[in-house]
């Protein structure tokens, strides 16, 4: 009974095995026609919308399309790259500094409100940004680079090669998703003819002139093509990966393109002119192999009741021009006497320039700064320049972008420098005279330590995390060098040096700006603003009137006269007063 119990179980299990094995390929044979019942009318409605000449492919899968973040960047899609662009040019550590700033989503957030700051700017100066609306203004970055990439902006010459660059890409994001569809085959043979028509034109033209004849008839074929792409029933995601792919390339490489062309620009500004090193090595030479006998000029140098001028320097084109302005626009010059500071390296090529150069009747003092006793019995090590802050305003309607050009602490050694003169001008080597100046030695400044024309533009509250916990009043204005008159007399009674010196020992960045401004709270003679016109080192915009105006031009800023990147219609003002005959202007090729 055992045995015959354990077969019956094994001939059961047999059965429905053999009944099941014919009734699963039934079902399965049975979802397969209902599946070719689906294709086959989903064919038919496709077939019957290709013969429509208006649209294409409704997607019935998505409802309302596409996403809209997609959509739009199809409509709008920013420039493509090369095929052998590399991500990794420029750094993620980069989004770190200050610079081109690169937003860390893909598409726009929206505008960020920020308050007063204080950083670095790709310029190499300090940047006061003033409440704005858009952290990626460029004035705010970068300064007068924009205003200068502006102005030499170069047309473009492969417009219509970057647009099929950018046909080609969208094209090439839509392909993979089409190719998978079957019923799709004879659409996706005709974006991949299209895609190959585009790879064959664009590998042998790489500007517009380059194309061959007919070009905009197979533009418009791409876009009819890409049109038709867009409005079928496509994987989303693998179109947003592409886009978002092409968006994090292009701002990678405009992120590069910009930092290293502001970063070109900044070396342009900073370095010398071959020309100019060449005439300062030329002088050297020659003042070694003459050794010019120096006549004895202590009489003037010393007379207090003369018009004594002081210029930091070690420019001697730039210093020439100045003495050469002042003096040829000076009623009587044989009263003028100019000091020229300057460091180690510059002193023999200046010695050599103003022994060989006269300037009518005035009198040119050279002095090496690194030879003067200066500060507490030490010498000073270095030459130090009068400095500028860029300060940058960002409003609803522009940017407007400023320079100001303040005093450095080798100017707080003056009284020190010259201790037998009552008065001085202090002029700063990037200016040009345009007027007689003998009438500044005649001004009252009631009492006050030094004159100087205000800038009202900037007020002291702008630039307050220069000024730390100091007293202050908000709404003064601020003031630059160029041309300041100062008293002496007054400077060391009310012993401006030491208030100074205190004020930097308190003030623990950026003392220069913020110590100028506090120490003269006061002490500051306001002069009338036809004295000097600044700007002329960044400004495009300042009218012809108000330069003719000004008694003195002040080029502030980083485009200066001598570099090729002045501004042309300013430096016609400027290379008047060069000597254009003179012999190593000629031998160093410096093109006035």
């Amino acid at each position: 009974m055992p045995g015959k119990k354990r077969w019956s179980w094994l001939v059961i299990a047999v059965l429905g095995l053999v009944l099941l094995s014919m009734f699963v390929p039934l079902a399965f044979l049975l979802g397969l026609h209902n599946g070719f019942h689906s294709v086959t009318h989903t064919g038919r409605a496709t077939e019957q919308r290709k013969n429509d000449k208006v649209a294409a492919f409704t997607p019935p899968l998505i409802k309302g399309g596409l996403p809209t973040r997609v959509d739009g960047l199809l409509r709008n899609p920013g420039p493509t790259l090369p095929k052998d662009f590399r991500r990794n040019v420029v750094k993620k550590t980069e989004n770190k500094t200050t610079g081109f700033a690169v937003p860390t989503q893909v598409f726009n957030p929206p505008p960020k409100k920020h308050d007063v700051g204080v950083g670095s700017s790709a310029e190499g100066t300090k940047t006061s940004q003033v409440t704005g609306q858009s952290e990626k203004t460029c004035e705010l970055k970068f300064g007068s680079y924009c205003l200068w990439r502006q102005q030499h902006r170069e047309k473009m010459t492969d417009f219509i090669v970057k647009r099929m660059k950018d046909q080609l890409y969208v094209a090439r994001a839509y392909y993979p998703s089409i190719a998978k569809l079957p019923k799709l085959d004879q659409f996706t043979q005709e974006i991949k003819q299209n895609i190959q028509e585009f790879e064959r034109i664009l590998s042998v033209s790489s500007s517009d002139p380059d194309l061959p004849p007919q070009i905009e008839k197979k533009i418009q074929k791409m876009e009819a093509t890409i049109t038709k792409a867009k409005s079928a029933v496509t994987d989303c995601n693998n179109v947003d990966k592409k886009l978002r792919q092409l968006v994090d390339l292009t701002e990678d490489e405009a992120k590069f393109h910009m930092k290293q062309s502001a970063f070109l620009y900044q070396l342009a500004v900073q370095t010398t002119p071959k020309s100019l090193h060449c005439l300062s090595m030329r002088l050297t030479v020659e003042y070694f192999k003459t050794s010019p006998d120096e006549a004895d000029l202590s009489e003037s140098l010393l007379n207090p009741d003369l018009h004594h001028y002081v210029i930091f320097s070690n420019n001697v084109l730039a210093s020439s021009v100045v003495i050469n302005s002042t003096v040829m626009h000076a009623k009587v010059s044989r009263k003028q006497v100019f000091h020229v500071l300057t460091d180690k390296q510059s002193f023999f090529s200046m010695k050599m320039w103003f022994f060989t150069n006269s300037y009518k009747d005035a009198t040119v003092q050279v002095l090496n700064i690194e030879d003067l006793d200066l500060l507490e019995g030490q010498p000073s090590s270095h030459l130090s320049m009068p400095q500028e802050l860029r300060v940058s305003f960002l409003s609803t309607s522009k940017t407007r972008t400023e320079y100001i050009s303040v005093l450095s602490h080798l100017h707080y050694s003056l009284p020190r420098i010259f201790p037998s003169l009552r008065k001085i001008i202090l002029l700063d080597d990037d200016i040009v005279v345009q007027r007689d100046l003998s009438s500044l030695w005649n001004v009252d400044m009631n009492e006050k330590v030094i004159g100087a024309v205000q800038f009202c533009m900037v007020k002291l509250g702008a630039i307050k995390d220069y000024l730390g916990k100091e007293k202050y009043d908000a709404n003064s204005c601020t003031w630059m060098s160029g041309m300041n008159v100062i008293d002496l007399v007054r400077w060391r009674e009310k012993d401006v040096t030491r208030t100074y010196q205190g004020l930097v020992q308190r003030l623990t960045e950026t003392t220069t700006l913020g110590a100028t401004m506090l120490t003269f709270q006061g002490l500051l003679f306001a002069l009338d603003d036809i004295w000097v016109l600044s700007g002329l080192g960044h400004n495009y915009s300042i009218p012809n009137a108000a330069i003719n105006k000004a008694a003195v031009l002040h080029f502030n800023g980083n485009m200066k006269p001598w570099l090729d990147l002045g501004i042309p219609s300013y430096k016609i003002h400027w290379r008047k007063f060069l000597n254009k005959e003179n012999r190593f202007l000629t031998d160093c090729n410096v093109n006035p």
